[in-house]
């Protein structure tokens, strides 16, 4: 890292305000995985333990600049007290008199939790005044919030300009170490899988990475783009009719390159689009008319699979198929378990966030590869080569 970490900071007696990623799922006031809130304690704890007075800023959902109940923080405030050795005060608001009563009222050590910063528009407007009222909490301020982080929101970017220090919490920096590592310094073989519905989401990735890695392997819906540039048909399948010519363009970039471009041999078709739908698996060339495809077939899963097991550095954005439905999940599963697999031959696995991070959650498999992102969109545009606003607004070191 070229900016500031958490621990090059002294926290003590200081009020440290931290943005973090607590937009997690919540039914009936219950959170249902509570993932994005542990990832963020290695921080949370080191500035408690360090002395220091932690005010926590987050958003929740997309509540359009206005207090809505569904989306509080009240219950997470509730939840995060189970996880923690230490008191934590709740604000009903992020900004404004119950914020400063409810900082006022807590100690060195002790945590408060600001409310949803996007019931405020001018979060996302990333606008100065509430950047200044956000920042004027605290004497230094942490960005933990990777998915949070390629967005120029106040929380987020607009307070850096009002403190005089500005880090990168652990689990920033992890992510970062992680992903950078891995696009600009792989081990090689260096596979990229990238999955998805849309050819249209991954052009920026897949441009990226034709200088950096050995074998770019596709699936999910986003194959048939590239099979229609092949002129193989596609039925009723997934197409973005006026990304067929990019498609084609990138097949020849990859030959150029001298990467492999792998695509499906084979493909597991549906009558329609339901778990309920009558399928059937058929060869590269045999999608006819009203069947479309819904994942890829198992001479696909064991090819790919030979690919990722023999790889030193594995990076996964996007799922193969409709992992959503039983009947369409085994593809997405299969790249899964290949990554598994190739952790404990040694090779570093990184998996792109979004639907990928819930697909392996699925398979079970967390645990057995390298690094599971919690940003999806962050980690899209950070292997696209772009500039992260809530990274590059960091202190240098």
């Amino acid at each position: 890292m070229t900016k500031l970490t958490l621990t090059d900071l002294q926290v003590k007696d200081k009020k440290v305000l931290m943005r973090v990623d607590f937009n997690v799922p919540i039914k009936d006031g219950v959170i249902t995985d509570d993932n994005r809130i542990v990832e963020a304690l290695p921080s949370i704890n080191y500035v408690i333990e360090n002395g220091g007075l932690l005010i926590l800023t987050s958003h929740l959902g997309r509540p359009k600049g206005e207090f809505d109940e569904e989306f509080s923080l009240k219950s997470v405030a509730e939840h995060l007290k189970g996880l923690v050795d230490t008191k934590v005060h709740f604000a009903s608001d992020c900004i404004g008199e119950e914020a400063n009563k409810a900082i006022e009222q807590a100690e060195f050590g002790e945590i408060v939790l600001l409310e949803n910063v996007r019931f405020h528009a001018e979060e996302t407007e990333n606008e100065e005044i509430f950047s200044g009222q956000l920042a004027s909490h605290a004497d230094l301020f942490v960005n933990d919030a990777f998915g949070s982080s390629h967005r120029a929101h106040a929380s987020v970017a607009g307070v850096t300009k009002f403190m005089e220090q500005s880090a990168s919490g652990f689990l920033l920096e992890k992510e970062i170490k992680y992903l950078s590592e891995t696009v600009n310094n792989p081990d090689r073989p260096f596979v990229a899988i990238l999955g998805g519905a849309k050819v249209s989401d991954k052009i920026g990735v897949i441009e990226n990475l034709l200088n950096k890695v050995d074998t770019i392997i596709i699936g999910g819906g986003m194959t048939y783009t590239f099979f229609k540039a092949k002129g193989l048909p596609i039925g009723n399948s997934l197409l973005e009719e006026d990304k067929v010519d990019l498609a084609k363009e990138l097949i020849l970039k990859a030959e150029k390159a001298g990467v492999k471009l792998m695509l499906p041999l084979d493909s597991v078709v549906a009558k329609e689009f339901s778990n309920d739908a009558e399928y059937e698996v058929v060869d590269e060339d045999g999608i006819e008319d009203g069947w479309m495809a819904l994942d890829i077939g198992p001479q696909s899963a064991i090819a790919f699979g030979n690919v990722i097991k023999m790889a030193k550095t594995v990076l996964w954005n996007g799922p193969m198929g409709v992992f959503e439905m039983s009947n369409f999940a085994d593809g997405t599963f299969a790249v899964a378990e290949a990554l598994a697999e190739a952790t404990k031959f040694g090779a570093t696995t990184i998996i792109g966030g979004g639907d990928s991070a819930a697909a392996i959650k699925k398979s079970g498999l967390s645990d057995q590869v390298s690094h599971v992102s919690t940003g999806g969109g962050a980690s899209l545009e950070f292997l696209e080569g772009k500039n992260l606003p809530g990274v590059s607004s960091l202190t240098d070191k």
